[in-house]
């Protein structure tokens, strides 16, 4: 029988030091290899890790989400953008609302920032219901595509204007 944790019984919060072994364990178990984990690391070292949140159930850390500073330029305009990569939830709790207690919260925050538009690479059928849009993110030259590239504008029309780039960090690897 499974059983359904209410959102209420997680905590988030925002990552400690302290976190990053368990987090290294949460990304490589949940993605099946090194590559989000890695990815972290980087990011954080690079200082592009803006709004960086853990999920906590029973005293254990259940999931964990980073948005990272992303060059966006929309009609030759910069643009105040973050890439959501990753987020990640344990195993054994996917399917109980913490993947999107973390994104729901993530997004709350880089708007408070003043953020003005989010890109993910990421299911599609799971990010729109956050607001995500692969249509929107289509006048984005970047070296994904399809309908898994998606972008989310926290400010209205933070990315209209014209064709654009998303220009990503070496930390990723493209």
């Amino acid at each position: 029988m499974t059983v359904r944790l209410r959102v209420d019984d997680v905590m988030i919060r925002e990552r400690t030091p302290s976190d990053d072994e368990t987090i290294r364990n949460l990304n490589d178990a949940a993605f099946g290899g090194t590559y989000e984990s890695r990815l972290v690391d980087s990011l954080r070292a690079a200082g592009l890790a803006v709004v960086e949140l853990v999920a906590v159930h029973a005293d254990v850390l259940a999931g964990h989400i980073l948005l990272g500073a992303l060059d966006v330029t929309v009609g030759g305009k910069p643009s105040r953008a973050l890439a959501l990569a990753p987020m990640s939830v344990q195993p054994s709790q996917q399917r109980q609302g913490i993947g999107s207690a973390l994104v729901r919260e993530a997004l709350r925050r880089a708007h408070r920032q003043g953020w003005e538009a989010v890109i993910v690479l990421g299911h599609p059928d799971y990010y729109p219901r956050f607001g995500f849009s692969a249509a929107l993110a289509r006048p984005l030259a970047a070296p994904f595509s399809g309908d898994a590239f998606m972008a989310l504008e926290l400010i209205p029309d933070a990315l209209k204007g014209g064709a654009g780039v998303a220009t990503y960090p070496s930390a990723f690897g493209v």
